[in-house]
């Protein structure tokens, strides 16, 4: 991936020496384990809940957990770490890329905060596991990722390559594009009012849509500034296949539950990227319309 040289984004907190942002994870103020984390997971891919939500009761709470305090304050990541710069150069593009499409829309791009924290972190969602992967918070409109994520999909889900990394967080992104267009909210009223399997039947297809955006933005970003090189399409859609529903829940567990899923399985993963890359804008990424997912 070409993306050396390129403008950077001044959208980056850098959490990493925070006390609350490495070490032991810390939920509420207590500690758990891994264990715990892994439990936590578990029962998300099962029953479709928010592992937030299972981790603030596993830890002794009825609700999701208060944020951690942050002692230290945020900072733009060093200069000389390549990793932060790969990330904040990738986040630039994305907003290169959804600034002008709101604006052909007729509207204003709202940009994201990416932040870099390890083991734990405060957020508006409640604390942030690393053990989760990356992912994005509606309440404060912020990207979270512990960037030793990078080294599991690389040697644990076999999904290497740059852009690999950089369609982690397009796909995160996407979700923050979905919250200021109102389809995440909109799913997220639908909780309670529909049985947990049509609910997670609605976080598929809102998985698969941020897919699709994270698509739509490597067309435009190829489109203007060449980004992609041979084998980075490849590697996308690898990782995205490693990250299906079906794929995780062989590897953990050995069966599939596909009652269960919430974010779609491989093959739904990887078509829908293609066809956010292919098509290049939202119209297409219309995954609630779709009969066949």
């Amino acid at each position: 991936m070409k993306w050396e040289g390129n403008r950077q984004s001044d959208n980056v907190e850098d959490r990493r020496d925070s006390p609350s942002g490495g070490g032991q994870p810390v939920l509420g103020g207590r500690n758990i384990g891994l264990g715990t984390i892994a439990v936590a997971l578990l029962a998300g891919w099962l029953l479709g809940i928010n592992p937030l939500t299972v981790l603030g009761v596993l830890s002794g709470g009825g609700h999701p957990p208060a944020p951690v305090q942050q002692h230290t304050p945020a900072h733009r990541p060093p200069a000389d770490d390549r990793m932060a710069k790969f990330v904040s150069t990738v986040l630039a593009d994305t907003e290169d890329v959804w600034t002008e499409l709101f604006r052909q829309g007729g509207s204003h791009y709202q940009q994201p905060k990416l932040v870099l924290f390890r083991g734990a972190t405060p957020t508006a969602c409640g604390t942030g596991q690393a053990a989760m992967g990356p992912f994005y918070c509606p309440g404060d409109q912020k990207v979270y990722i512990d960037l030793a994520f990078y080294e599991t999909l690389k040697h644990d889900l076999g999904a290497p390559g740059e852009f690999a990394q950089a369609y982690v967080i397009a796909h995160e992104v996407g979700h923050h594009v979905q919250h200021l267009l109102g389809i995440s909210d909109e799913v997220d009223r639908q909780r309670g009012r529909v049985s947990q399997v049509q609910y997670n039947q609605l976080s598929v297809r809102l998985e698969l849509q941020a897919d699709c955006l994270a698509g739509a933005w490597a067309h435009h970003a190829q489109a203007s500034r060449q980004i992609l090189e041979q084998g980075d399409i490849e590697a996308a859609m690898n990782a995205a296949a490693k990250i299906g529903d079906d794929a995780l829940q062989q590897r953990s567990q050995g069966r599939v539950v596909p009652d269960s899923f919430t974010h779609g399985s491989s093959a739904q993963r990887v078509r829908w990227f293609q066809q956010g890359l292919q098509k290049g804008n939202v119209q297409a990424c219309d995954t609630f319309s779709a009969r066949n997912l």
